[in-house]
Protein backbone atom coordinates (compact mmCIF):
# COMPACT_ATOMS: atom_id res chain seq x y z
CA UNK A 1 0.00 0.00 0.00
CA UNK A 2 1.95 2.97 -1.34
CA UNK A 3 0.71 6.46 -2.16
CA UNK A 4 -0.45 9.82 -0.84
CA UNK A 5 -3.69 10.16 1.08
CA UNK A 6 -5.14 13.67 0.89
CA UNK A 7 -6.71 14.05 4.32
CA UNK A 8 -9.18 16.73 5.35
CA UNK A 9 -7.70 17.17 8.82
CA UNK A 10 -10.31 17.96 11.46
CA UNK A 11 -9.79 20.75 13.99
CA UNK A 12 -8.84 19.49 17.44
CA UNK A 13 -6.25 16.94 16.27
CA UNK A 14 -2.51 17.37 15.85
CA UNK A 15 -0.87 16.25 12.62
CA UNK A 16 0.80 13.46 14.62
CA UNK A 17 -2.62 12.38 15.93
CA UNK A 18 -3.77 12.04 12.31
CA UNK A 19 -0.72 9.94 11.39
CA UNK A 20 -1.27 7.69 14.43
CA UNK A 21 -4.95 7.17 13.58
CA UNK A 22 -4.18 6.31 9.95
CA UNK A 23 -1.50 3.82 11.06
CA UNK A 24 -4.09 2.15 13.27
CA UNK A 25 -6.82 2.20 10.61
CA UNK A 26 -4.65 0.84 7.79
CA UNK A 27 -2.44 -1.41 9.96
CA UNK A 28 0.71 0.02 8.39
CA UNK A 29 3.74 1.55 10.14
CA UNK A 30 5.22 3.64 7.34
CA UNK A 31 3.01 6.73 7.52
CA UNK A 32 4.12 10.37 7.69
CA UNK A 33 2.67 13.82 7.08
CA UNK A 34 4.10 16.54 4.84
CA UNK A 35 4.11 19.47 7.24
CA UNK A 36 2.58 20.26 10.61
CA UNK A 37 -0.88 21.79 10.72
CA UNK A 38 -1.78 23.38 14.08
CA UNK A 39 -4.36 21.49 16.20
CA UNK A 40 -6.99 24.25 15.84
CA UNK A 41 -6.59 24.34 12.06
CA UNK A 42 -8.50 22.08 9.69
CA UNK A 43 -7.93 21.41 6.01
CA UNK A 44 -5.53 19.86 3.51
CA UNK A 45 -2.94 17.53 5.05
CA UNK A 46 -1.20 15.20 2.56
CA UNK A 47 -0.27 11.92 4.29
CA UNK A 48 2.45 9.73 2.75
CA UNK A 49 1.96 5.97 3.08
CA UNK A 50 4.42 3.13 2.47
CA UNK A 51 7.08 3.94 -0.11
CA UNK A 52 5.52 7.37 -0.60
CA UNK A 53 7.12 8.43 2.72
CA UNK A 54 10.30 8.80 0.65
CA UNK A 55 8.80 11.67 -1.34
CA UNK A 56 7.51 13.75 1.61
CA UNK A 57 10.33 16.30 1.26
CA UNK A 58 9.32 16.92 -2.37
CA UNK A 59 5.76 17.80 -1.34
CA UNK A 60 6.50 20.13 1.59
CA UNK A 61 8.17 23.08 -0.16
CA UNK A 62 5.09 24.14 -2.09
CA UNK A 63 2.91 27.18 -1.47
CA UNK A 64 -0.04 26.92 0.92
CA UNK A 65 -3.45 28.59 0.73
CA UNK A 66 -5.51 29.41 3.82
CA UNK A 67 -8.79 31.11 4.61
CA UNK A 68 -8.99 32.59 8.07
CA UNK A 69 -10.28 35.27 10.37
CA UNK A 70 -8.50 38.03 12.31
CA UNK A 71 -10.03 39.36 15.51
CA UNK A 72 -8.87 42.82 16.63
CA UNK A 73 -8.93 43.87 20.28
CA UNK A 74 -7.69 40.65 21.92
CA UNK A 75 -4.20 39.08 21.98
CA UNK A 76 -3.52 35.55 23.24
CA UNK A 77 -0.49 33.53 24.31
CA UNK A 78 -0.75 31.23 21.29
CA UNK A 79 -1.79 33.94 18.80
CA UNK A 80 -4.98 31.94 18.10
CA UNK A 81 -8.31 31.36 19.82
CA UNK A 82 -7.02 28.48 21.99
CA UNK A 83 -4.60 30.60 24.05
CA UNK A 84 -5.00 32.61 27.23
CA UNK A 85 -5.88 36.26 26.82
CA UNK A 86 -2.82 38.44 27.53
CA UNK A 87 -3.98 41.83 26.26
CA UNK A 88 -7.23 43.57 25.42
CA UNK A 89 -7.96 46.96 23.90
CA UNK A 90 -11.39 48.12 22.81
CA UNK A 91 -11.62 49.20 19.21
CA UNK A 92 -12.59 52.85 19.70
CA UNK A 93 -13.19 53.94 16.13
CA UNK A 94 -14.63 52.73 12.86
CA UNK A 95 -12.10 50.99 10.63
CA UNK A 96 -12.60 51.45 6.91
CA UNK A 97 -12.05 48.78 4.30
CA UNK A 98 -9.31 50.85 2.66
CA UNK A 99 -7.26 50.78 5.89
CA UNK A 100 -7.32 46.98 6.02
CA UNK A 101 -6.54 46.62 2.31
CA UNK A 102 -3.61 49.05 2.69
CA UNK A 103 -2.18 46.89 5.48
CA UNK A 104 -2.68 43.79 3.32
CA UNK A 105 -0.66 45.44 0.54
CA UNK A 106 2.12 46.32 3.01
CA UNK A 107 2.31 42.68 4.14
CA UNK A 108 2.39 41.23 0.62
CA UNK A 109 5.79 40.06 -0.65
CA UNK A 110 8.78 39.06 1.47
CA UNK A 111 8.21 39.74 5.17
CA UNK A 112 10.10 38.87 8.36
CA UNK A 113 8.33 36.83 11.01
CA UNK A 114 9.32 35.71 14.51
CA UNK A 115 7.75 32.30 15.24
CA UNK A 116 5.33 32.26 18.19
CA UNK A 117 6.48 30.70 21.46
CA UNK A 118 3.78 28.07 21.03
CA UNK A 119 5.24 26.52 17.88
CA UNK A 120 7.31 23.49 16.87
CA UNK A 121 10.40 25.50 15.87
CA UNK A 122 13.45 24.14 17.66
CA UNK A 123 15.90 26.26 19.68
CA UNK A 124 18.89 24.45 21.22
CA UNK A 125 17.30 21.08 20.49
CA UNK A 126 13.96 21.83 22.17
CA UNK A 127 10.69 22.90 20.60
CA UNK A 128 9.53 26.40 21.46
CA UNK A 129 6.24 25.16 22.89
CA UNK A 130 8.19 23.07 25.40
CA UNK A 131 9.86 26.25 26.68
CA UNK A 132 6.49 28.04 26.65
CA UNK A 133 4.78 25.35 28.72
CA UNK A 134 7.62 25.57 31.25
CA UNK A 135 7.19 29.34 31.43
CA UNK A 136 10.61 30.00 29.88
CA UNK A 137 11.01 32.79 27.33
CA UNK A 138 13.84 32.24 24.82
CA UNK A 139 15.19 34.24 21.92
CA UNK A 140 13.51 33.12 18.73
CA UNK A 141 15.15 33.18 15.31
CA UNK A 142 13.37 35.39 12.78
CA UNK A 143 12.73 34.09 9.28
CA UNK A 144 11.83 35.56 5.91
CA UNK A 145 8.66 34.21 4.33
CA UNK A 146 6.75 35.20 1.22
CA UNK A 147 3.13 36.32 1.12
CA UNK A 148 2.15 35.81 -2.51
CA UNK A 149 -1.40 37.06 -2.12
CA UNK A 150 -3.46 38.50 0.75
CA UNK A 151 -7.13 39.18 0.07
CA UNK A 152 -9.93 40.57 2.25
CA UNK A 153 -12.93 38.25 1.93
CA UNK A 154 -15.32 40.37 4.01
CA UNK A 155 -17.56 42.57 1.82
CA UNK A 156 -18.24 45.29 4.42
CA UNK A 157 -17.03 48.82 3.76
CA UNK A 158 -16.75 49.74 7.46
CA UNK A 159 -16.00 47.73 10.61
CA UNK A 160 -17.03 48.80 14.10
CA UNK A 161 -17.49 47.37 17.60
CA UNK A 162 -15.42 46.78 20.75
CA UNK A 163 -13.80 43.86 18.90
CA UNK A 164 -13.72 43.50 15.13
CA UNK A 165 -13.36 40.32 13.09
CA UNK A 166 -12.84 39.99 9.34
CA UNK A 167 -12.05 37.11 6.99
CA UNK A 168 -9.10 36.82 4.60
CA UNK A 169 -7.40 34.49 2.13
CA UNK A 170 -3.62 34.13 2.02
CA UNK A 171 -1.35 32.29 -0.42
CA UNK A 172 2.06 31.97 1.21
CA UNK A 173 5.37 30.15 1.21
CA UNK A 174 6.36 27.20 3.33
CA UNK A 175 7.15 28.20 6.91
CA UNK A 176 4.65 31.06 7.16
CA UNK A 177 2.87 31.36 10.49
CA UNK A 178 -0.61 32.63 9.66
CA UNK A 179 -1.23 33.15 13.39
CA UNK A 180 1.67 35.57 13.43
CA UNK A 181 0.43 37.22 10.24
CA UNK A 182 -2.89 37.90 12.02
CA UNK A 183 -0.99 39.54 14.89
CA UNK A 184 1.02 41.63 12.41
CA UNK A 185 -2.19 42.82 10.74
CA UNK A 186 -3.50 43.90 14.14
CA UNK A 187 -0.28 45.73 15.02
CA UNK A 188 -0.45 47.76 11.80
CA UNK A 189 -4.06 48.66 12.53
CA UNK A 190 -3.11 49.70 16.07
CA UNK A 191 -4.69 46.88 18.09
CA UNK A 192 -3.78 43.56 19.75
CA UNK A 193 -5.09 40.72 17.61
CA UNK A 194 -5.26 36.98 17.18
CA UNK A 195 -6.27 34.46 14.53
CA UNK A 196 -9.78 33.36 15.45
CA UNK A 197 -10.30 30.80 12.66
CA UNK A 198 -8.19 29.08 10.00
CA UNK A 199 -8.58 26.39 7.36
CA UNK A 200 -5.95 25.28 4.82
CA UNK A 201 -7.72 25.11 1.48
CA UNK A 202 -4.72 24.03 -0.61
CA UNK A 203 -1.21 22.64 -0.19
CA UNK A 204 0.61 23.20 -3.45
CA UNK A 205 -1.48 21.54 -6.18
CA UNK A 206 -3.69 19.63 -3.73
CA UNK A 207 -7.06 21.22 -2.92
CA UNK A 208 -9.64 20.69 -0.20
CA UNK A 209 -12.06 19.27 -2.78
CA UNK A 210 -9.67 16.34 -3.35
CA UNK A 211 -9.43 15.48 0.35
CA UNK A 212 -11.26 12.80 2.32
CA UNK A 213 -12.35 12.79 5.96
CA UNK A 214 -11.71 10.04 8.50
CA UNK A 215 -15.39 9.09 8.17
CA UNK A 216 -14.98 8.62 4.41
CA UNK A 217 -11.83 6.56 4.96
CA UNK A 218 -13.65 4.25 7.38
CA UNK A 219 -16.59 3.95 4.97
CA UNK A 220 -14.25 3.03 2.10
CA UNK A 221 -12.52 0.45 4.30
CA UNK A 222 -15.86 -1.25 4.81
CA UNK A 223 -15.89 -1.93 1.06
CA UNK A 224 -12.34 -3.31 1.32
CA UNK A 225 -10.75 -1.06 -1.34
CA UNK A 226 -8.83 1.66 0.52
CA UNK A 227 -6.29 1.89 -2.31
CA UNK A 228 -8.85 3.87 -4.32
CA UNK A 229 -8.23 6.78 -1.96
CA UNK A 230 -4.46 6.81 -2.47
CA UNK A 231 -2.78 9.05 -5.01
CA UNK A 232 0.00 7.03 -6.73
CA UNK A 233 3.54 8.36 -6.31
CA UNK A 234 3.83 9.42 -9.96
CA UNK A 235 0.59 11.44 -9.71
CA UNK A 236 1.60 13.03 -6.40
CA UNK A 237 4.81 14.16 -8.12
CA UNK A 238 3.08 15.42 -11.25
CA UNK A 239 4.73 18.83 -10.81
CA UNK A 240 8.12 17.20 -11.57
CA UNK A 241 9.29 16.17 -15.07
CA UNK A 242 9.00 12.49 -15.97
CA UNK A 243 11.19 10.19 -18.07
CA UNK A 244 9.78 6.90 -19.34
CA UNK A 245 12.18 3.94 -19.70
CA UNK A 246 12.01 0.55 -21.30
CA UNK A 247 12.07 -2.53 -19.06
CA UNK A 248 15.82 -3.07 -19.53
CA UNK A 249 16.72 0.39 -18.22
CA UNK A 250 14.03 0.12 -15.55
CA UNK A 251 15.80 -2.91 -14.06
CA UNK A 252 19.02 -0.89 -13.79
CA UNK A 253 17.12 1.96 -12.12
CA UNK A 254 15.62 -0.45 -9.58
CA UNK A 255 19.19 -1.35 -8.60
CA UNK A 256 20.19 2.30 -8.23
CA UNK A 257 22.44 2.45 -11.30
CA UNK A 258 24.12 5.67 -12.44
CA UNK A 259 22.99 6.34 -16.03
CA UNK A 260 23.99 8.55 -18.95
CA UNK A 261 22.03 11.81 -19.06
CA UNK A 262 19.38 11.40 -21.80
CA UNK A 263 19.50 14.04 -24.53
CA UNK A 264 15.94 15.13 -23.69
CA UNK A 265 17.06 16.01 -20.17
CA UNK A 266 20.07 18.18 -21.03
CA UNK A 267 18.40 21.25 -19.43
CA UNK A 268 17.41 19.34 -16.29
CA UNK A 269 17.71 21.42 -13.10
CA UNK A 270 15.83 19.58 -10.35
CA UNK A 271 14.76 15.98 -9.74
CA UNK A 272 13.05 13.86 -12.37
CA UNK A 273 10.62 10.96 -11.88
CA UNK A 274 11.75 7.80 -13.65
CA UNK A 275 8.70 5.80 -14.77
CA UNK A 276 8.44 2.36 -16.36
CA UNK A 277 6.47 1.33 -19.45
CA UNK A 278 3.30 1.23 -17.33
CA UNK A 279 3.94 4.86 -16.24
CA UNK A 280 4.54 3.80 -12.63
CA UNK A 281 7.20 5.66 -10.65
CA UNK A 282 10.35 3.64 -9.94
CA UNK A 283 12.76 6.29 -8.70
CA UNK A 284 13.73 9.93 -8.45
CA UNK A 285 16.95 10.88 -10.26
CA UNK A 286 18.99 14.07 -10.62
CA UNK A 287 22.11 15.23 -12.44
CA UNK A 288 25.33 13.86 -10.99
CA UNK A 289 26.98 16.70 -9.00
CA UNK A 290 30.49 15.89 -10.25
CA UNK A 291 29.69 14.35 -13.64
CA UNK A 292 27.04 16.45 -15.43
CA UNK A 293 26.81 13.94 -18.29
CA UNK A 294 25.36 11.38 -15.84
CA UNK A 295 22.24 11.10 -13.66
CA UNK A 296 22.17 9.42 -10.26
CA UNK A 297 19.38 8.15 -7.95
CA UNK A 298 17.93 10.31 -5.19
CA UNK A 299 15.22 7.85 -4.10
CA UNK A 300 14.42 4.35 -5.37
CA UNK A 301 10.88 3.09 -4.81
CA UNK A 302 11.13 -0.52 -6.09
Amino acid sequence: MDGVLLLHKPAGMTSHDCVFRIRRLLHIKKVGHTGTLDPDVSGVLPICIGKATRIAEFLTGTTKTYEGEVTLGIATTTEDASGEVIETKKVDHTIHREEIERVFQQLTGDITQTPPMYSAVKVNGKKLYEYARAGIEVERPSRTVTIHELTLLDERETFSGETISFRFRVICSKGTYVRTLAVMIGERLGYPAHMSYLIRTAAGPFSLEQCVTFEEIEKQMAFGDIKKLLLPIEKALFHLPKYQMNDKVAEKVKNGAVLPLPHLLQSLEGPIVMVDEQNEAIALYSKHPAKPHLIKPLKVFR
